[in-house]
């Protein structure tokens, strides 16, 4: 599955909404989501989406669509 994760920068600053930026992450569940965004970035999580296939097909019409990988 693929999730949609909206997230601010930094933990350390108070949440702008102009700051809010997407990443795209395969995994299990939102569970596994968050882990993956938690241990590998400094971002502050706001929401995690699950994309069904349609909302999935939008989403790619933007060019910069790009699922992000964690190694």
């Amino acid at each position: 599955m693929i999730f949609k994760i909206t997230y601010q920068p930094s933990k350390t600053e108070a949440p702008r909404r102009e700051n809010t930026l997407s990443l795209y992450v395969e995994a299990q569940d939102k569970v596994e989501a968050r882990r993956l965004v938690d241990e590998n970035t400094e971002y502050n999580v706001e929401f995690i989406q699950e994309l069904d296939e349609k909302h999935l097909a939008y989403e790619q019409k933007n060019p910069d669509f790009k699922v992000t990988v964690f190694n």
